[in-house]
């Protein structure tokens, strides 16, 4: 019976995640539909949006580099905190800290990963505004 009650609490972990992600991702279509819905009604009714308009309500524009790099220094800076951790508990179970200095130290290469693609999508981006995208094929 005991072995049932965890599945059933993971099943119940795993479609609420399920849930949430399909829940965001709803609302993101229905927010950009309502962005269209919005502009067709202004062309129809004779309106001619002026670009800063249409700017602002399809304009999303996402900068992936910044993205990375925001996810770099936090993963970056959860890896100190992962060894404390280590530190911690190797105080009073000696052979968890080796284990968990690794895994700070993983999470740290990570972030650094994650720090250095954001910086080769900054160099992509600014050697395709001059024009020299064979550079980063």
């Amino acid at each position: 019976m005991e072995n049932g009650i965890f599945g059933l609490a993971a099943f119940g972990f795993w479609m609420f995640i399920a849930a949430v992600s399909v829940g965001g991702i709803w609302d993101g279509v229905r927010k950009r539909e309502a962005e269209h819905e919005t502009l067709r009604r202004m062309i129809e009714s004779g309106k001619t949006p002026d670009q800063e308009l249409v700017d602002k309500l399809l304009g999303h524009k996402k900068d992936p580099a910044r993205d990375l790099k925001v996810a770099g220094l936090i993963v970056i800076f959860v890896a100190p905190g992962l060894a404390f951790m280590g530190w911690l508990i190797g105080l009073s179970e000696p052979s968890a800290l080796m284990p968990l200095f690794g895994v700070a130290g993983l999470v740290g290469f990570i972030g650094t990963g994650l720090l250095v693609a954001a910086r080769f999508l900054e160099r992509a981006h600014e050697a395709d505004a001059a024009g020299n995208s064979s550079d980063f094929r």
